[in-house]
């Protein structure tokens, strides 16, 4: 195995999550990558194999519980919507971005991190996986600049970034709000995390999106 120094390897993560949105080299770029390293192509199934792999079809009951989650249209009592982006992922590293848009009519101020629980299809936490402030603790994801304290303009949008490492379960729902107890509530990000068990999710602070 080659030793990558520690600066060059923080330096090459940042630099590919950064140039994924330009080079489409996106989670499922990475993630068959990973599973089938030698590059070898995958054979696609006939349609007489689909028809045969494919389980029929029956009615009965939805199996996932009923996890209340933000409202799909509209602007919540607390005046702000929460999103997020997709799943990018280079070496082993994975990042989202959480947004926070101000659908109020009054100013809304934000200081310091967002809270972030992981939480599986039942809407509990996800076992062994917990959410620190800044990125430290996460193997090679950029330096977390310190917070600082922001007025979100009606309309107008925050961000922060959410890095982990890859695991080996996905989960299903995020429990997020500006800070802890305040306004906090359950979302369904575009895409889930690949971060159980056991793991670290790292956050930054919020900023203003230019």
């Amino acid at each position: 195995m080659i030793a990558i120094p520690p600066r060059w390897s923080r330096a090459a993560a940042v630099a590919c999550v950064l140039a994924l949105g330009a080079s489409g080299c996106g989670l499922s770029a990475e993630l068959d990558r990973e599973r089938n390293p030698e590059r070898s192509p995958t054979p696609t199934p006939t349609p007489a194999q689909t028809r045969a792999a494919s389980p029929p079809v029956t009615a009965g009951p939805e199996t996932l519980p009923d996890v209340p989650v933000q409202q799909a249209r509209g602007c919540p009592s607390s005046g702000v919507r929460f999103g997020t982006g997709r799943v990018d992922g280079a070496m082993g590293l994975r990042a989202m971005t959480l947004t926070l848009v101000n659908c109020g009519e009054r100013p809304y101020r934000l200081h310091g991190y967002p809270f972030v629980r992981v939480l599986d299809e039942t809407g509990a936490p996800m076992a062994g996986v917990r959410t620190v402030t800044g990125t430290d603790k996460v193997f090679m994801a950029p330096e977390s600049p310190g917070p600082e304290p922001l007025t979100v303009a009606p309309g107008a949008t925050a961000h922060a970034a959410l890095y982990w490492r890859m695991g080996a379960e996905d989960s299903t729902f995020l429990h997020v709000g500006p800070q802890e107890n305040q306004d906090d509530l359950n979302i369904r990000p575009l895409e889930p995390l690949d971060i159980g068990p056991e793991n670290i999710l790292g956050t930054t602070p919020w900023s203003l999106t230019s």
